[in-house]
């Protein structure tokens, strides 16, 4: 073989992979599927058969082979030790379907034969609030690496992966686009866990623990995906999330983003594109993008959501 052909990923058009679902039953109705998607998605059923059930189907041999290890190490220690969370990271650009992919595997992973335990832990959370952004200087950079608690992700994770329980993450408003004071989300030892979030790949020193110099979030992963999509496509995908929201949460009077509920559709178009062009394709071209190949499978998308290529990480 000749050595540019050689690659650490298996590539499969969309009709390879789907044929990998084997006999994976649909467990999904019509109804609970829809409250699933996300705003302006048009994810179908036929997606979640020919991506997702196969997707689930090999995440379910990763997931019983890490309790087969487990066992393993028990009988090798000559005791049990604490189980900790099976944890999968969701990484890609804003607007490309990161949270409804984390809902549907959510899903579909709650309806395995092991009935686990299933939580979603997504990185807003973890975002500083907006006054220290203000008095940082970073109001313009929300969604940046500088925007985020890195050390209490990092802690969260650590703690997560250490058996603790009653673990909790602070919660996220995008109605008023901050962390609700007070507020959060308890994830008590549940045994899978999947954390969504743009800066889930990212690695550096800024992404590094103190407590462990040199672990990144990543390192926390056993199993991770980007979501993948021409830059074009997904910019179009945010003009379109951002005219439906200007027409329903905008409106909303505790919406941070009220004052755009006002305009007309040819300068919301104008208005969405250049938040795009200023900071969500400068995120995506210095911060994100570089991190695809650090997934264990990427997901490409092409039009409505359409996934039609599948790259899996060899082992």
């Amino acid at each position: 073989m000749p050595a540019r052909d050689l690659t650490p990923y298996i590539v499969f058009s969309r009709g390879q992979w789907s044929k990998l679902r084997n006999s994976t039953p649909l467990t999904l109705e019509q109804g609970d599927f829809e409250k699933l998607l996300g705003i302006n998605e048009r994810i179908s059923l036929r997606e979640v058969r020919e991506v997702y059930l196969p997707l689930c189907r090999l995440l379910g041999l990763h997931y019983v082979a890490s309790l087969e290890l487990y066992r393993a190490r028990s009988q090798f220690f000559g005791k049990s030790h604490l189980k900790v969370p099976y944890v999968i990271g969701i990484g890609g650009s804003v607007a490309v379907g990161k949270s409804t992919t984390a809902r549907i595997l959510q899903a579909i992973i709650q309806r395995w034969e092991q009935k686990p335990a299933v939580e979603i832990v997504t990185t807003d959370g973890f975002l500083f609030p907006n006054r220290t952004l203000a008095e940082r200087g970073l109001m313009n950079k929300k969604g940046f690496p500088e925007s985020y608690d890195t050390r209490a992700l990092l802690n969260f994770l650590m703690d997560l992966k250490s058996g603790k329980g009653r673990l909790k993450t602070p919660l996220y408003s995008h109605l008023e686009y901050d962390i609700m004071p007070g507020k959060f989300m308890t994830v008590h030892k549940p045994d899978v866990v999947i954390v969504e979030g743009l800066n889930v790949l990212q690695s550096g020193r800024r992404f590094s623990s103190e407590r462990f110099p040199g672990l990144v979030v990543s390192d926390f992963f056993d199993f991770s995906i980007y979501v993948d999509a021409d830059e074009a496509i997904i910019k179009q995908w945010f003009i379109e999330r951002f005219l439906v929201l200007m027409k329903t949460a905008f409106k909303d009077r505790r919406s941070y983003f009220h004052k755009y509920s006002f305009m007309s559709r040819e300068e919301a178009v104008e208005v969405s594109g250049r938040i795009w062009d200023e900071i969500n394709a400068v995120n995506l071209h210095d911060h994100i993008a570089g991190t695809k190949f650090h997934a264990d499978l990427i997901l490409g998308k092409g039009e409505n959501h359409f996934t039609d290529q599948i790259m899996l990480r060899k082992i």
